[in-house]
């Protein structure tokens, strides 16, 4: 692999990414506050400073191992989680759905203020092929990351999402079994390509047609 290539590519991607993860997870961290529970905010993790949020190994180290090991095919990361105690929300089995609808909902509108900036950097007369490849790249990540965690599976947003819409009983208990394991289910999920082919593309399409048609009247 071209290692200007590789260089130019983690610049490129390494603002919108570090933006993704901070207020996804910072969201998580605001919603759950204002509904009750002040345990994220007692740590100190309702913050935009990206610090707080970044896990070494899960935020830089694996997504720049597998994006070389795979030649760009394959990429994926993530943060350090918000805590959140469900049981201090004022209303647990459905503000935990709020809760978790939060990261991904700031996903989209970041999604949509990188695809406004993509349309305002050439009116602005600013034609330089690095911004605005970080404008796509803005678009791409957010939506990566907010069809990736709607996935209904817990530990990821979706999941929890899932558990708070299903009734009491032996579903969310099925659910709570499969949470320590969730993760290794997905990731080969992922790699068997279920993921991708049934999940992430369906709701990639929705998304750039969704926002295509927000930013169409300013094209």
């Amino acid at each position: 692999m071209d290692i200007s290539n590789l260089i130019e590519t983690v610049l490129i991607y390494a603002l919108p990414v570090i933006f993704a993860i901070t207020v996804h997870e910072a969201a998580h961290g605001y919603v759950a506050r204002y509904l009750g529970d002040q345990t994220a905010w007692m740590m100190g993790r309702v913050t935009l400073n990206p610090v707080k949020h970044i896990d070494p190994l899960g935020t830089i180290v694996m997504p720049i191992v597998l994006y070389i090991a795979t030649s760009g095919n394959f990429l994926f990361g993530y943060a350090k989680p918000v805590p959140v105690n469900f049981g201090r929300l004022r209303h647990p089995k459905r503000d935990m759905i709020w809760v978790a609808l939060a990261g991904p909902a700031s996903n989209f509108v970041q999604a949509i203020f990188w695809a406004l900036v993509f349309v305002a950097l050439p009116a602005a007369g600013v034609t330089e092929r690095f911004f605005l490849e970080m404008a796509k790249a803005g678009v791409l990540v957010n939506l990566v990351m907010w069809a990736f965690n709607l996935f209904p599976l817990p530990p990821l947003d979706g999941g929890r999402v899932l558990a708070g819409l299903l009734p009491r009983g032996g579903a969310q208990n099925l659910l709570a079994r499969i949470e320590p394991y969730g993760f290794f289910i997905v990731m080969g999920l992922v790699i068997a390509g279920i993921v991708g082919t049934w999940w992430l593309r369906p709701l990639m399409i929705a998304g750039y047609t969704a926002i295509n048609f927000l930013i169409s009247p300013l094209r």
